[in-house]
Order: structure tokens, then C-alpha cells, then sequence
């Protein structure tokens, strides 16, 4: 049975799979203990004006890199000595609608950030979305004058606590084929449909269900602090791990219900599918 400070803030839960959602902000929640969380698997927000129900995404980059410490924080707190994170953010992003003035550093500055306040690195996997294209200009085309690069991939940064062994054991439920396939760090599968979730910037259950099986045990506690439409608490269950999803917007704590409750069986077989075809 999974334990927080206050029973009345959680907003669902199923309790035969150990899985909660608290509609708070992650900032602010006070629910979750201190030392108790074995894995974190999460995507915040990445500021580029995704149209969100009362989150700003537009911000100035200043004041999402201090967002960024905040939350990074108060993450580490929550984890267990030899626990784990697994975020997924963008190599970088664009200062202006059509790329002038360059590019913000983001995977270089999150990752300065985290280990500025207490995180230590591990890796960096890079996640190749095979089904989409994120070319949006090309500077000078044809020229040398003023050309941009864009990468059409994202950034799984592994990161952890105090201690990278985990200091008990545990029943791990990875193939050997995954195993083998996973540690190459260069991952590649489709995104998500955003119409599929109603979320505007979910990532495909592919991407929790290999952090998860890689870097936790069978029956470990799994955190995402900026749950979206629920996709980490999916995996959670399908897995057999307890897990917390936080949400700030209730619209999409009530998406993420509906996604517990209604897609098991269909999410099930896309899973053993996946393990099929590697």
C-alpha cells in the first residue's frame, strides 16, 4: 500500500495497483514522503509556448531554468539514496518563432542545474522520434551564411542520488533482448498522438516502459512529477510498480483516470508486441 502525508489530496486511486494521482502543483504538494521514491520518469514542461489549460509556457528563460532548480530540488529530496531519475527533455530550443537570435541550451543547462544543486550523472540516452519531423526553417538555405541545424531527437538524461548500485535486491522483469537493446543508448520509436491523449506534448508509453523495466525492480515506488495525460502511471500498472503521478490541471488528472481505468488491455498488447519485435 503505497503511504503520503495526506490522504484527502490524492484526486484517484487504484489501490489493487498501487497507483495514485495527486492534482497538485509539485512545487507546493507536501504529500509525498521525503526518502521514498525509488525511480522518477518525467518530461516537464519545456517552455515553448504549448498551449496548456493555466500553465504559462512562455516564460523567459531565466525564469524557467529557476523553475527547472526548483523542481529539481525538491525531486531529489523524494528520492530514495539509491534512486533514480530518467528525464526526457529537448537538446535545445529555438529564442524566436523562426529561430532568430539561435538556440537556448536546454539539455546543457538542465543538466548544469541538476548537478549544481545535488544530482549526480550517469548517462545520456538519445530518443530518435522516428515518426515525426521537427524542421521548421532552414536559415540561409543553400548558403554557408546563416544556416541552422535542427536535431529531430530528445534527451533521456539518467540521473540519481547518492549511489548509482542499488543497495537492495529485487525481481527485475527485463529480457536479455531489451537488455542488450536498451543499453545502446540511442533508442528509437514513434512519439505520441496528442488527439489520442488529449494532452498537447505527451511522450508514447514505449518511453517510461524502457526506463522503468531498465532501472527499477519489480514492485519499486515510480514517480512522475508533471503527469500530463497519465502515460508513466500506465506503464506503472501494466508493470507491476507502485506508482505517484502529480498533474497541476485537473482536466488532464481526469484524462489520465480514464486512461488507467479504459486502456489496460489494448496498452497490454502494444506492450507485448513491443517485447516481441524488439
Amino acid at each position: 500500500m503505497l503511504k503520503i502525508h495526506d490522504e484527502k489530496k490524492i484526486s484517484f486511486k487504484m489501490e489493487d495497483r498501487g497507483i495514485i494521482i495527486i492534482n497538485d502543483d509539485f512545487l507546493t504538494t507536501d504529500v509525498i514522503f521525503e526518502n521514498s521514491v525509488d525511480l522518477i520518469v518525467t518530461s516537464p514542461p519545456y517552455n515553448v509556448d504549448i498551449k496548456y489549460e493555466s500553465f504559462k509556457d512562455d516564460i523567459p528563460y531565466e525564469k524557467y531554468l529557476e523553475f527547472t532548480e526548483k523542481w529539481l530540488n525538491k525531486a531529489l529530496k523524494l528520492l530514495k539514496p539509491d534512486g533514480r531519475m530518467c528525464l526526457n527533455i529537448p537538446l535545445d530550443k529555438s529564442k524566436g518563432r523562426n529561430n532568430d537570435g539561435g538556440f537556448q541550451s536546454v539539455y546543457v543547462d538542465t543538466v548544469s542545474i541538476a548537478k549544481r544543486v545535488g544530482w549526480k550523472y550517469m548517462t545520456t540516452i538519445v530518443w530518435n522520434e522516428s515518426n515525426i519531423s521537427r524542421r521548421t526553417a532552414w536559415g540561409s538555405f543553400t548558403s554557408a551564411s546563416a544556416p541552422y541545424v535542427i536535431a529531430p531527437v530528445e534527451t533521456i538524461v539518467v540521473l540519481y542520488k547518492e549511489t548509482w548500485k542499488k543497495s537492495r535486491g529485487g525481481e527485475s522483469d527485463i529480457t536479455s533482448k531489451e537488455f542488450v537493446d536498451w543499453t545502446l543508448g540511442l533508442w528509437e520509436f514513434s512519439g505520441e498522438n496528442p488527439k489520442r491523449v488529449n494532452h498537447p506534448a505527451p511522450f508514447p508509453v514505449e518511453l517510461p516502459r524502457r526506463c522503468i523495466k531498465l532501472f527499477s525492480y519489480v514492485s519499486d515506488l515510480v514517480l512522475d512529477p508533471f503527469l500530463g495525460s497519465g502515460t508513466t502511471l500506465v506503464a506503472c500498472s501494466l508493470l507491476k510498480r507502485k506508482g505517484i503521478g502529480v498533474e497541476i490541471e485537473k482536466k488532464y488528472c481526469e484524462f489520465a483516470k480514464k486512461r488507467l481505468i479504459g486502456e489496460g488491455k489494448i496498452l497490454e498488447k502494444r506492450l507485448e508486441s513491443y517485447t516481441l519485435d524488439g
